[in-house]
């Protein structure tokens, strides 16, 4: 059989940058400080135009790995959210001291991780990618190793992590036990008669705890507060963005190739997560005197609506729900990428009362910290607010009425506590001078394209949409 290795070009590109920064971190010991995040960088950048200019495949490379439009899309967006995380990091560890090889190796690792998650068509694959991903960010999050709070964080998630990777594992087990394959739609398509329901409702049971966990769903998100507030922001940021657009890129894959009468027992669960974790991580934000803990929430909410709109993906939602995973990755991106821009070199700005006046002081970065902020809370003329019409028009029109209406209630309630950032940057006289790090070009070129992003797509979506239309065209062949 012939194998054609140009089809998977950007994991190859992904796995010899890794390499090649860990070489470089080993054999050019007096190396200038911008070699390591050059490396990463344009590793990053060459597999996001790799995927970007080679044309889609029609088939999977070995049965294991999706060569499509659905996994080119995913691929794009992640190494763009790998490239403004790097931008934003970049800085942030030089003046921290922790930018060794391998703080740029892992994220290019991680990168690799997400790739193989958000493309996997067969479990091994799935599995694999996701372990990569996980362990690359149990060493990211605590990188800062005398900050113990980064510590805390690093052993929180890796704890956690590997009880959410054990569900994840046993529910494999048990599909392959019922089903006999490992190929992701083989696996989920159809239950014959010879499989016992509730071994295959098990399974599926376990495997979507497991993913649950990894993108913060209630009730297996309280782990992201903690590790968001221990975590380096720029980390926090490659975390909250990255590992949740490809795990929910998998858990659209497979609520796509559920057969009926699974997706009949799945889609009512689905339905009361996506209500409990839009009302939960709302009504929880609120309360917070921490702007990381508060976005934490937040991102937990945003998980929410994504959930709200995977419960009508059978009955058109899918161009909608891609939007707004796209737009909540540059978002939220932006608001934790600038909110590490803004910290001292000792440690992140957090609490509420350290932003007083910054809109003043800083007002270009304050300025895209507050865009990403608007964003979220979802007011026009941001990408935010585009992105909730469409979910919510979607929802409508597959007659999910209810579920609409209380995602619509959970928006408006959201507002208060974004506001209360942005009362704190622009209403609240500075209460005392902080070492901020200045910006480098990196950070003003990646804080610079989501401001531009963020308003564009509110403006003028129609090619982005478009691009999302043929891809939803091709999935529902």
């Amino acid at each position: 059989m012939l194998i054609h290795w140009l089809d998977i070009l950007p994991l190859l590109i992904l796995s010899a940058g890794g390499l090649a920064i860990f070489g470089a971190g080993a054999f050019l010991p007096r190396r200038p400080s911008w070699v390591l995040f050059g490396l990463a960088s344009l590793t990053a950048l060459g597999a996001g135009l790799a995927a970007l200019l080679m044309a889609p495949g029609s088939a999977a490379f070995l049965g294991m790995v999706d060569l499509g439009s659905y996994s080119r899309f995913f691929t794009i967006l992640l190494m763009s959210i790998t490239l403004l995380s790097l931008f934003f990091l970049h800085r942030y560890a030089q003046v921290r001291n922790f930018a060794g090889d391998e703080l740029f190796a892992l994220m290019i690792y991680a990168a690799l991780g997400m790739v193989l998650v958000a493309a996997a068509v067969h479990w091994l694959i799935f599995f694999l990618g996701l372990e990569l991903l996980s362990l690359s960010l149990y060493v990211l999050i605590a990188s800062r190793r005398r900050e113990t709070t980064a510590l805390e964080a690093g052993v929180k998630y890796f704890i956690l992590g590997a009880v959410a990777s054990a569900f994840l594992t046993f529910g494999i087990a048990l599909l392959y036990a019922a089903t006999g394959t490992l190929e992701i739609k083989a696996s989920l398509a159809g239950v014959s008669q010879a499989v016992p329901m509730p071994l295959y409702f098990l399974a599926l049971s376990l495997i979507f705890v497991g993913i649950g966990f990894k993108i913060s769903l209630v009730p297996f998100h309280l782990w992201t507060p903690d590790v968001y507030e221990g975590a380096p922001a720029p980390v926090t940021a490659f975390l909250s963005t990255g590992s949740k657009v490809a795990l929910f890129a998998a858990l659209l894959r497979l609520a796509l190739n559920l057969g009926e009468p699974a997706w009949e027992m799945a889609w009512p669960v689905l339905w009361v997560l996506a209500v409990l974790t839009m009302a939960l991580g709302n009504i929880t934000a609120v309360y917070q005197t921490k702007v990381k803990r508060l976005l934490a929430y937040s991102s937990v909410a945003q998980m929410g609506y994504l959930l709200m709109a995977l419960v009508a993906v059978k009955q058109g939602s899918l161009p909608a729900l891609l939007f707004y995973l796209t737009v909540y990755a540059l978002m939220d991106l932006g608001a934790f990428g600038i909110l590490g821009s803004l910290s001292e070199p000792q440690a992140d700005l957090d609490e509420l009362e350290d932003f007083q006046g910054l809109g003043f002081s800083h007002p270009w970065r304050s300025a895209v910290f507050a865009c990403c902020l608007l964003s979220l809370a979802g007011l026009p003329p941001t990408a935010g607010f585009l992105g909730k019409i469409f979910l919510f028009w979607a929802l409508i029109k597959a007659d999910c009425l209810i579920l609409a209406v209380i995602g619509i209630t959970t928006v408006v309630f959201s507002i208060y506590y974004y506001f209360k950032v942005l009362t704190s940057l622009y209403l609240r006289p500075r209460r005392r001078e902080f070492l901020i790090t200045p910006p480098d070009l990196a950070v003003g070129l990646a804080s610079g394209a989501i401001f531009l992003l963020v308003f564009l797509l509110g403006i003028h979506p129609g090619p982005l949409w478009s691009v999302i239309e043929q891809i939803s065209i091709f999935l529902s062949r």
